[in-house]
Order: C-alpha cells, then sequence, then structure tokens
C-alpha cells in the first residue's frame, strides 16, 4: 500500500527529536468508558531499527544524537531515489553500507515509492533479550528443517499450491506480523470484555477476550493461535498459544507461547513488548521491544493478488518451463 505523505504525522515524527521509548514518569493514560488505558487508535510500526543488533554497534544499546542524525539523512536521500523498494531491516543496511541490495532483482519488482518513511528511534536494536541484541541460537531441529525446506523448493519449486510459501498463496503473514515498514500498521479497538487488533496485511483480526477465560483446548490449533489478554496495572498483557503446526516451516511450532505486553507511554506512542518462548525454533526465549507510533493514517485493505491470477501464473509457468526442459531433452 503506497501512503503518500509530505506533512503526514509520520514524516514529522522522523524529523522530531527521537528519545528512548520509556514512560514519562507524569502521564496519565486516557480512558475507556470502563476504566482501562484507552489504546485505541491507528499506529504505526515503521521504525528503522533493526531486529538484530549489527556488530558496529555491539556494545551501544542506543545510537547517540550523531547517529541519528546521520541515519535520518540517509533514510530520506534513499526514500527519495526512486531505487528498488527497502522492507524490513533492508532500509537500516542500505543506510549503513551504502548499497541498495534489491530483494528480488527480477522484473516487476516495487520501487521506493511503494515504502513509507521510517521513523528513527533511539535503539540500536529491537532485541532487548538476548542482551546482546541477537537471536538466541537456533535449534539443530530449526536449521535440519530449513535445509530440507530449501532443498524441497529447489527440486519443486511449483508442482503444488502447497509447495509454496503461506503468504504467496495469501494464508497468512503471521500474527502478531513485526516486519516494519510496509503495511505495518496495526488498529486498536477497545470494548469492555474484549480488545481487537486489525493488523493492515492480509486483513488479519485477532479478537482478545480480556475476562477470565480459559485457552482453547490442545485439540484446536489456529493459524493465528489463541489469544487470551488481561490488564498488568496500565499495561495490556496478551499470551498467544494454540498455534498450528502448518502456520510455520520450524518444528513443534504447537509449543510456542507468544506474550506482547502493550502500554501507552504519550498520547502519541506505545512501548510494545513481545516475548517469543519457542522452544522448536530457538535455544531460549527472546524478548523485543517496539515504539509503535500513532498515526491519522487509515488502515487499508490488502487484497494480496486478487482472484489468486499470482498463484495460477506461477504454477503455469512452471508447468512451461517443465515442458521446455522435456523439449530439450528429446533434440
Amino acid at each position: 500500500m503506497n501512503r503518500i505523505f509530505g506533512t503526514s504525522a509520520v514524516l514529522l515524527a522522523l524529523l522530531a527529536a527521537a528519545a528512548p521509548a520509556s514512560a514519562q514518569s507524569d502521564y496519565e493514560a486516557p480512558r475507556t468508558i470502563d476504566g482501562y488505558p484507552d489504546l485505541q487508535g491507528v499506529w504505526e510500526n515503521n521504525t528503522l531499527t533493526p531486529v538484530e543488533r549489527p556488530d558496529a554497534y555491539a556494545d551501544q544499546e542506543f545510537f547517540t544524537d550523531a547517529d541519528i542524525a546521520f541515519l535520518r539523512q540517509r533514510a530520506r536521500e534513499i526514500n527519495a531515489s526512486g531505487e528498488d523498494a527497502l522492507f524490513g531491516d533492508g532500509v537500516f543496511g542500505a543506510v549503513v553500507s551504502g548499497e541498495i541490495n534489491s530483494y528480488d532483482p527480477t522484473t516487476g519488482n516495487y520501487d521506493s515509492q511503494w515504502m513509507v518513511d521510517r521513523i528513527v528511534h533511539r535503539r540500536t536494536s529491537q532485541i532487548v533479550d538476548p542482551p546482546n541484541g541477537k537471536y538466541p541460537r537456533r535449534t539443530e531441529a530449526a536449521i535440519a528443517a530449513a535445509r530440507e525446506l530449501a532443498e524441497r523448493r529447489r527440486l519443486h519449486p511449483a508442482d503444488s499450491w502447497t509447495d509454496r510459501p503461506l503468504g504467496e498463496r495469501c494464508l497468512s503473514f503471521g500474527a502478531p506480523r513485526l516486519s516494519s515498514g510496509y503495511n505495518s500498521y496495526w488498529q486498536i479497538v477497545q470494548t469492555r470484555d474484549t480488545v481487537a487488533i486489525i493488523q493492515e496485511m492480509a486483513h488479519d483480526v485477532r479478537i482478545v477476550p480480556i475476562v477470565e477465560q480459559p485457552h482453547l483446548t490442545d485439540k484446536i490449533k489456529l493459524w493465528h493461535g489463541d489469544s487470551r489478554g488481561w490488564w498488568d496495572g496500565d499495561t495490556l498483557v496478551v499470551e498467544t498459544t494454540n498455534y498450528s503446526e502448518a502456520s510455520s516451516n520450524n518444528p513443534g511450532t504447537e509449543r510456542k507461547v507468544n506474550t506482547e505486553r502493550l502500554t501507552r507511554i504519550s498520547d502519541d506512542q506505545i512501548l510494545y513488548h513481545f516475548t517469543s518462548d519457542d522452544p522448536g525454533a530457538f535455544a531460549a526465549p527472546y524478548t523485543r521491544e517496539l515504539t509503535l507510533d500513532f498515526t491519522e493514517d487509515k488502515i487499508y485493505e490488502y487484497a494480496c493478488h486478487e482472484g489468486n491470477y499470482g498463484m495460477y501464473n506461477i504454477l503455469s509457468g512452471h508447468r512451461a518451463e517443465e515442458r521446455m526442459s522435456r523439449d530439450g531433452a528429446e533434440q
């Protein structure tokens, strides 16, 4: 989804002084009619901060003022260049290296006009635990599963639609989806008993009960898990279990437990903590911290590929490759 900014709240935030994400000591969050902190509105995750801490900042938890000035300037230059789109950590990599490496150099790629202005926050990594800002060690089972999947897709890239990734099939982009800079907007709506979190990416909606209610039975597994919420003081805590094994390429996904903590720390920021305990994928849990910034922008429909013509063309294209391969072998 392309957003035209100019005088938008995002651009103003990009140009404003960045500060560490922490609650103002005297800040009092607005309240709903039921007395809970009001988290409602549209919130964007357009941070420039990479998920893992780059080696160049190994001992540095926060960017300096000089770092921030440099990052802002380079981000503006990259955004104005009109070159290939950069998703997630790609912008930060280009800022630091000076090279724009396309995620997909083939014809028909997105260009930078599809992307939003990125916001410079103070943290040098989204991962805050482990303290080194890096993911924990991958399990041997997860490494083996990734190699097996890569080899299977090399040999059978499109024998059937089931060979293609979930996102390409428009089934799921994951929830919560935390990649920044592209359809990375959430809308939060509250009632007395529930909180709805609408992801712009693939227009997925999570309905989170915030009343005493047990998780689903272990026999029921869902693409985006089963979420339950409660208030810990002024922080909304959301625990999600019961993930379907088919929702991830990692082994043991059914054992994964994700815990989110959302705290409104100012009129225009929510501090978001995400802890994932995924023993099939990582040797230990990890925690990410993000700043969600308020925006006046709207949530737009994410249509993926209407009529599923993309999948039809992928499969028919591979059938054509197979025919050409057979014809060449017969000559």
